[in-house]
């Protein structure tokens, strides 16, 4: 609380002031706002893969794809979930639903053996999945981490 010195000519001399001091509340919020800016791109889900470049790379479909991602050492995630290849196709296909056109993205990592996409790409297919794409980085650009 602050006191003001009034004059007044009487004995209420000092009296507080009735002023709500919000320095301290917007110094929280900033701190909070860049610890949320710097923490968010570390919550995206999946397996953390070094995406290849490719000179014809073009931007995701803005709605939201179905994601398996296939780590360098041939650890399967689908979406934030680890899966076994086995188990693959059913998880798919019970996310899919009924939306047959749903698009599946495969993230290999630049380093996974070609016979693990290889692989993912025939439960995929056996599954009943008609439309997979591979997702790669644009060329020039860094590979990032865990794109989603």
């Amino acid at each position: 609380m602050s006191f003001s010195v009034r004059n007044n000519g009487g004995d209420d001399l000092y009296k507080p002031l009735a002023e709500i001091n919000v320095t301290p509340l917007v110094d929280v919020m900033l701190v909070l706002l860049i610890i949320f800016m710097v923490t968010a791109p570390l919550l995206t889900p999946g397996v953390k893969v070094n995406l290849p470049k490719a000179a014809s790379a073009t931007a995701l479909n803005p709605k939201e794809p179905l994601v398996v991602s296939v780590g360098r050492d041939g650890q399967l995630a689908f979406g934030s979930d680890e899966v076994a290849l086995d188990g693959l196709g059913a998880a798919v296909k019970a996310k899919m639903g009924d939306d047959p056109t749903r698009v599946v993205h495969i993230r290999g990592d630049r380093d996974a053996a070609f016979g693990d996409v290889v692989k993912v790409m025939d439960r995929l297919t056996l599954a009943g999945v008609a439309h997979i794409a591979i997702v790669t980085a644009p060329n020039g650009a860094k590979p990032a981490a865990a794109q989603p």
